[in-house]
């Protein structure tokens, strides 16, 4: 064939592509398993911050985790649990979850080195430029918060993007879910303003707005559904939803 025609060109044009993208793929497929364990250490090492843990080194995440992840829970929004398998919870997409019309509720378990019960509520939402997401660990009063952890993909570095740093997540400790035994999660304002519901809060980042607004947001929008189950937390029974009541038409009336 020869090597300077049109046809000879395509072939081998089509050739390398076939070769290169066989070659991708091999290696993408090869590394997936890595790139996914990374992932869900990363998960791992986020729910551990909001719990306070520190883990000394990357290769003990998922060893840590384990020690005082003691058990994963889906509840249902009456707070009843429906399902404690192994990484139910853990394995949930918030992402997904969240657009969800019925949304699975994760719950993970945790018990300190004291002894007493944390409850960590996976939150997820919207920023100025992005997905926000983090964790709230809530103590077994069902009400106070005993830390927070929030991650984000792509706000601004000072501005938005200090939602990650320590100093904004403290300002969450000890702030608490219910006021008056009503969920009134704690919000985010801006300096001076206050909550018109009575909810605790703390102030927003100078610069952020918007990204400020989205955690408070995330917050009242990702915890509002658990209200029944931290409710039985505190040892509060929680009312069954009244009953749909039966529309009466000329097909369904008594004779």
């Amino acid at each position: 064939m020869n090597k300077n025609s049109n046809l000879y060109q395509i072939l081998y044009a089509a050739v390398m592509v076939l070769l290169v993208g066989t070659v991708l793929a091999f290696i993408y497929m090869a590394l997936k398993p890595k790139q996914n364990e990374n992932i869900a250490n990363d998960t791992r090492k986020q729910i551990l911050s909001a719990l306070h843990i520190a883990v000394p080194d990357d290769s003990q995440i998922e060893e840590t985790y384990k020690k005082y992840i003691i058990q994963d829970l889906l509840v249902d929004k009456n707070g009843n649990i429906v399902d404690s398998a192994e990484n139910v919870a853990f394995n949930v997409e918030m992402k997904k979850n969240v657009k969800a019309a019925e949304r699975k509720l994760p719950v993970m378990k945790c018990r300190m080195d004291d002894g007493s019960i944390k409850y960590v509520l996976p939150v997820y939402g919207a920023g100025l430029w992005g997905p926000i997401w983090g964790y709230i660990a809530v103590n077994d009063d069902g009400n106070t918060i005993y830390g927070a952890n929030f991650s984000h993909e792509g706000e601004t570095p000072g501005l938005g993007a200090r939602i990650a740093e320590p100093d904004f997540q403290q300002k969450f400790e000890n702030k608490h879910l219910f006021a008056d035994n009503q969920f009134k999660v704690v919000q985010v304002l801006k300096k001076g303003q206050k909550a018109t519901n009575g909810a605790e809060q703390i102030d927003a980042l100078t610069g952020a707005t918007i990204t400020s607004r989205g955690v408070s947001d995330m917050m009242a929008d990702c915890l509002a559904p658990y209200e029944a189950f931290l409710k039985t937390l505190q040892g509060i029974e929680a009312q069954p939803e009244p009953a749909a009541i039966e529309e009466v038409t000329d097909d369904n009336q008594p004779e």
